[in-house]
């Protein structure tokens, strides 16, 4: 299994059950920027305690392995569960999303896009990938979520909105990553 076949099993399963989900992460950088390689796949998964039994009972053993118990746990205290694929190593990084302004507008902006031919799966924007990029790297200080940045602001040109960056960038205390990537693509 290959992340793409893991991604499309994903959005199929989270549309049957009618489960509102973003890709997000390397998937989405990869989406809108330039290709590299990626073991896991985030996904923002708006699951609410009711859901917690028929989303695990859709990932049956032995072909995946997802604890019942850290699905429950995770929508209760608004983290992140894994779902994981032990024949390929493939992982499924599942984010329960914080109940806060920035979360309910990324929800409200996402997009579909082709996973495979003819399979698509909905997406964060572009706007909010790089967001949530400049915060983690904030947080961490890795490189690689500047070059995951610079490749989605090559690759998307004047597609970004670059307002509603400076909006969230400010509102999230980023701003100064933001000016940062700016100076390093040769962007204003």
């Amino acid at each position: 299994m290959e992340p793409s076949d893991l991604l499309t099993l994903l959005s199929h399963k989270l549309d049957e059950l009618g489960i509102s989900y973003l890709v997000t992460g390397s998937m989405a950088t990869i989406a809108y920027g330039e290709p590299r390689f990626t073991n896991d796949i985030d996904v923002v998964i708006s699951l609410r305690p009711e859901d917690v039994t028929r989303f695990c009972e859709a990932f049956p053993m032995p072909e995946f392995y997802v604890s019942q118990e850290a699905v429950k746990d995770a929508v209760r205290e608004r983290r992140q569960f894994n779902i994981i694929h032990p024949a390929s190593g493939l992982k499924v990084d599942g984010i329960i999303p914080k109940d806060d302004d920035f979360e309910r507008s990324r929800q409200q902006r996402g997009v579909r896009l082709p996973v495979v031919e003819s399979v698509e799966a909905m997406f964060a924007s572009a706007e909010d990938v790089i967001i949530r990029k400049m915060q983690y790297f904030q947080a961490g200080g890795s490189d690689k979520h500047l070059r995951d940045i610079a490749g989605v602001l090559k690759i998307q040109g004047d597609r970004i909105d670059r307002r509603y960056i400076v909006e969230w960038s400010d509102r999230l205390a980023v701003r100064d990553v933001w000016e940062l990537i700016l100076k390093q693509v040769g962007g204003s």
